[in-house]
């Protein structure tokens, strides 16, 4: 695949608002440092915003889904009906993130790249039908490279809808039964690590379940021959419509400047295939938790991420991106309302 859009600039940091906001920080009512990661995100929100006090009122959250090829090797507790099924309930509401969406007051945009069902037509979903899944790859690569360019765009598209209707910043949440085994696939290319130590339970797999998992995963390493330096090589062969999705996305928020926070692990490894496509684009990730699957915190080192929460979550979805926000949003209300030594009338410490 030839050098194409995701190679472009990325925005840059605005380093003089960073320096506003670090001084605005040394001036609240409270010892240096006391808010701890909140200073640190208010500072680095004020960077990406180019404005001293950033606020959080715009939030996209954009599901992409597909369904996985890879399922006929038994690496599921769950059959790939279940994925069209749950575009039906994230659109009627009823989705844990559709629930997340409202009490944030968040936009909600839901994208079917290509499931199963060719015939599957819901009110509220954009069906882009890439294919009925993605092959199996234990078998042979998982998309073509049309299809590959297709899904990164399409999360490219989504990405500059939301920074047209003024996003502040974009969550993507997936949906694929299967992916989990995708996104272990492409972990374990680029991070050079065994199948086995990335490889977790996904929907509830047993001891044995995930072992096999694994097992399949090695095997279609092997057939492929991937190598850890080609990313979009290692997104066809083993990864997910969903998860190149998400990586178009990303690229595409870093190019218009606007923040991204990452949900946990299948977005870490699209995280991680953004950035190594396009270095730059780093700076315009936020990660919002350490989530329950092994091979999340080894993505999360590699991408030197420090993970806002750690819940024990593995739902997906984009649900523990969006339970970090009102976390956010205060961190934000901090920085921008609370008073300084001068206006509160309160002795500063000796300089």
């Amino acid at each position: 695949m030839t050098q194409s859009w995701w190679r472009d600039a990325c925005q840059t940091v605005d380093n003089a608002a960073m320096d506003q906001a670090r001084a605005r920080q040394q001036q609240l009512t409270k010892p240096t440092g006391s808010l701890g990661q909140l200073e640190t995100l208010a500072v680095t929100l004020s960077g990406l915003q180019g404005r001293e006090r950033p606020s959080l009122e715009h939030v996209a959250i954009s599901i992409f889904a597909g369904d996985h090829g890879v399922v006929e090797e038994g690496i599921s507790a769950y059959p790939q009906a279940v994925t069209g099924q749950m575009l039906r309930n994230f659109v009627s509401g009823g989705a844990a993130i559709s629930v997340l969406a409202r009490q944030l007051e968040a936009s909600l945009e839901v994208v079917d790249l290509g499931t199963i069902d060719p015939t599957l037509q819901l009110a509220g979903v954009r069906h882009l039908r890439l294919g009925a899944g993605t092959a199996n790859f234990a078998q042979r690569p998982a998309m073509t490279d049309e299809q590959l360019r297709a899904a990164l765009q399409a999360g490219r598209e989504t990405a500059l809808r939301a920074a047209e209707q003024g996003a502040q910043l974009f969550i993507g949440g997936e949906m694929g039964i299967g992916n989990t085994t995708a996104a272990a696939a492409v972990a374990s290319t680029l991070l050079g690590c065994p199948a086995r130590e990335l490889s977790g339970p996904g929907t509830g797999l047993d001891t044995a379940g995930v072992r096999h998992k694994a097992e399949v995963i090695e095997r279609a390493l092997v057939l492929h021959g991937l190598r850890a330096d080609d990313p979009l090589q290692a997104l066809a062969c083993v990864g997910g419509f969903e998860i190149a999705a998400l990586t178009g996305a990303y690229l595409a928020c870093a190019q218009q400047g606007v923040a991204v926070l990452v949900d946990g692990f299948i977005c870490s490894v699209a995280a991680l295939v953004a950035v190594r496509l396009n270095p730059h684009c780093r700076a315009w990730l936020l990660f919002a938790h350490q989530g329950a699957e092994p091979g999340h915190q080894a993505l999360l080192a590699a991408l030197e991420a420090e993970p806002l929460l750690a819940l024990g979550l593995r739902l997906g979805e984009g649900s523990g991106a969006a339970l970090a926000v009102p976390l956010m949003r205060l961190a934000c209300a901090l920085h921008g309302q609370m008073a300084t030594f001068a206006e509160a009338a309160v002795a500063d410490r000796p300089a």
